[in-house]
Formats: structure tokens, sequence, C-alpha cells
């Protein structure tokens, strides 16, 4: 293992694999991003004994040498639970995730969960690295936050300017630069309702619009015979503009339930289920 202190990720997400949801996170290496996926939690979506398969990974002298050991947030299992929200966990890099899988014997595992570990062995990377390395996503993602302050400032900025411009024409009339202040307010509350116009679905919003490309997804896939989530996802977030549909405006959920049933008849044309 190549690093002695658990390494600090600068971005960390959540992608939808089936009814499973595996976290990856980035972190910076020599100047590049590089997506680390935890194991542990793979281990438990497929049944199979985390201590065992980290010895393993110990053992192999390609995986040891290229794991890290990454702070990763965690949700707690309770709302009053006083567990830390990061753990330390063993990771491997997207790269390596199809090595570390094949190493697994879906001849000796149990056989409830066989036909998930061979899904896994087929479709985990290019669902990961549809999420992380798509074209419109190669650089990490702003901070909406950040970005909504920086819209506020700039449009602050203009309004001051017209204000300058304002007053150096009425010359000090109190009367009508009290009339420019009270205008000045109103705009100021207008780009305020705007941003907040914009602020994401809520997580039962987010579960319905999830559940909506879920459906989507095994349509298609049953006519092309692969998965087709990544897909449907790069889709969706190259028509809003967003990294994560958790991200989804709700102004704008509507119109991407449109589009998603749109795109579900087009590709069926029977009733569509959500």
């Amino acid at each position: 293992m190549s690093n002695n202190h658990p390494l600090t990720p600068i971005e960390q997400r959540t992608v939808l694999f089936y009814d499973d949801e595996l976290t990856a996170v980035v972190v910076q290496e020599n100047g590049r991003s590089v997506v680390y996926v935890p194991i542990r939690p793979i281990c438990d979506f497929l049944g199979v004994d985390f201590s065992g398969q980290r010895q393993r990974i110990q053992r192999d002298l390609v995986l040891m040498d290229v794991a890290q050991t990454i702070s990763v947030g965690v949700t707690p299992s309770d709302i009053g639970s006083k567990r830390p929200h990061h753990s330390d966990m063993l990771c491997l890099p997207l790269d390596f995730i199809n090595g570390f899988l094949f190493g697994i014997n879906a001849s000796r595992v149990k056989p409830e969960v066989k036909e998930q570990l061979i899904r896994y062995q087929r479709e985990c990377y290019r669902v990961l690295a549809d999420a992380f390395l798509a074209p419109s996503e190669t650089a990490v993602s702003p901070n909406p936050v950040l970005l909504q302050v920086r819209e506020m400032g700039l449009a602050i900025a203009r309004m001051a300017e017209e204000q300058i411009q304002l007053e150096r024409r009425v010359m000090g009339r109190l009367d009508k630069a009290a009339v420019v202040v009270g205008n000045l307010d109103k705009r100021l509350t207008a780009v305020e309702q705007k941003l907040e116009s914009g602020q994401p679905v809520s997580e039962e919003q987010a579960a319905q619009l999830s559940q909506a490309v879920k459906a989507l997804a095994f349509k298609l896939g049953e006519k092309s015979g692969r998965s087709e989530f990544g897909s449907v996802y790069g889709e969706l977030y190259r028509q809003f503009g967003i990294t994560s549909y958790k991200q989804m405006p709700a102004n704008q959920l509507n119109k991407a339930m449109t589009f998603l049933r749109q795109w579900y008849q087009s590709a069926d044309g029977d009733d569509v289920p959500f």
C-alpha cells in the first residue's frame, strides 16, 4: 500500500448500479485526478467476506502497490448516531477494479449472489467509468453553492456600476437617488428569487427521478442487451447541465420527467410506468 496516512478526496459521488449505490472518490495524485473505489461496500453488496478479500489484495503485488487508504464520507445508520461521518477505507483505482472483481471466483460464492457477482464483473467498471470519465465530466464539477455566490456577486457588481452612472447623471439629487435605491432593492430581491428557484430537488423528488431512469434503462437494455444506465444518466446530465440527478433544479423536474417519458415511449410505445 503506497500511503501511510489516509488521503482526503477532492470529490465524492454515489453512482446507481441496479439497486446498489456505489461510492467512488476522486483523489489528486501528481497533478492529475484519479478515481478510487472503496472495496468494503462492494464486498457487502456481494455478500463476500471483506477480511478475506483484503488479505487477497495484500498478497497481490499489483493490487497492493496501487491500493490506497482514503477518508470516505459515510452516512450514519440513524440520525442520532455518534459515529464519525467519515471512515478510512481500503480503495483501488477504477482502472484496477476489474482485476479485483475477476479475482473473486464465481463458483465459490453463495448461489444466491453468483448472478450478482457476474453482473459486477461484466458491468461495474463501465458504469463507474461512464459516470466519471464521460467527456462532459472529465473535470471536477464546480461547487454549485460557489457558482450561485459568484452569480449574485456579478449581478450586484453590474447593478452597482449602473447605480454609479445614474448617480453621476442626477448630480446628487437626493429624491431621485432614493428612488434608485428602492429600485436596486427590488432588483436584488429578484436576483435572490431567481437563485432560489434553482434549488435542487428534494430527496423524495430525486428518488422519483432515479426510478424513472431505472425503468428507462431496463427497457433500453432489453433491446440492446447491455447496461444502459450510464447512457441514460449521461444524456440526462447533458440535457440539464448537471453532474448528478440529485442536483436537478426543482423547477426543472417536470421537464426532466417529460424528457424521460418521451424517450421511453419512443423506445417502446407502451404506456409509461412512471
